[in-house]
């Protein structure tokens, strides 16, 4: 017989919160729609509107070859997270990392935004903006900023390609394209097996390898989104399918947390 999955009330999941010795979070793009980060793989996404071909913007032969590309995308999206901020689940998280629960946040997200809220430890799997490599000269440079690119590439030529401001090489930003490998999967595996409660926050679990980090798990598993989950049912699974700021509202107030944002 198929195990049912089962729900979890905002009171109960406090319970396995404040019962649990290491949290961990597992988030994607549904985490930050809500702030307006626009969800490439939703209704009005990259890889359905096709207004930019996912397969020259995010394929890493092609960026080498033609990085025009991924900068013209890069200019729109810089554009439309210029006024963004993070939404009340970021700040959640980061409050339950300052508070001794959560032990980390490993995101599918290059958005920046859990940083943003004050999260400190934070495996980013596919990258971010975060950061950015030379392909000439191989220098990374750190700490870059949505502001930094913004100017960047308004300085740049068109197509905007931003170049190393040490050889003049074109920069890459460390973001994670078709054909390379995710960052820090083995680190994220490891925080996985070693929690107590996983919560899996606006993800459907769709996009391998992440989709596979919750089998790693050997505690209870949250899983917190919109729409469906590629995830079986189980003993200790439980699967609650509504607004994300609105449910963790109701977690905090159970967790007596004020959280700020």
């Amino acid at each position: 017989m198929t195990p049912r999955r089962r729900t979890l009330d905002p009171a109960e999941c406090a319970g396995l919160i404040k019962n649990a010795g290491s949290v961990v979070a597992l988030t994607g793009a549904g985490i930050s729609t809500a702030a307006g980060i626009p969800d490439f793989r939703g209704p009005q996404g990259l890889y359905v509107t096709r207004r930019y071909d996912p397969e020259k913007v995010f394929d890493i032969d092609w960026f080498r070859h033609s990085p025009g590309d991924f900068y013209e995308f890069s200019r729109d999206l810089v554009e439309v997270v210029k006024d963004v901020r993070p939404t009340f689940s970021h700040h959640f998280l980061a409050e339950l990392e300052k508070a001794g629960s959560l032990t980390a946040v490993i995101t599918q997200n290059i958005d920046m935004l859990h940083q943003m809220a004050g999260s400190r430890r934070v495996v980013e799997l596919h990258g971010s903006y975060h950061s950015a490599t030379c392909l000439a000269c191989a220098r990374q440079h750190l700490e870059l900023s949505y502001d930094w690119w913004r100017q960047a590439m308004t300085l740049a030529s068109r197509p905007p390609v931003v170049a190393c401001p040490d050889c003049g090489g074109t920069l890459k930003p460390d973001i994670v394209f078709f054909g390379e490998f995710v960052i820090g999967f083995g680190q994220a595996q490891t925080l996985v097996r070693q929690c107590d409660l996983l919560l899996v926050i606006g993800s459907s679990l769709q996009v391998s390898p992440a989709s596979s980090l919750p089998r790693d798990a050997q505690g209870g598993i949250v899983v917190v989104n919109r729409g469906e989950v590629m995830l079986s049912a189980g003993s200790n699974r439980y699967f609650v399918e509504q607004d994300l700021d609105g449910y963790f509202r109701e977690v905090a107030k159970h967790l007596g947390m004020a959280v700020h944002c």
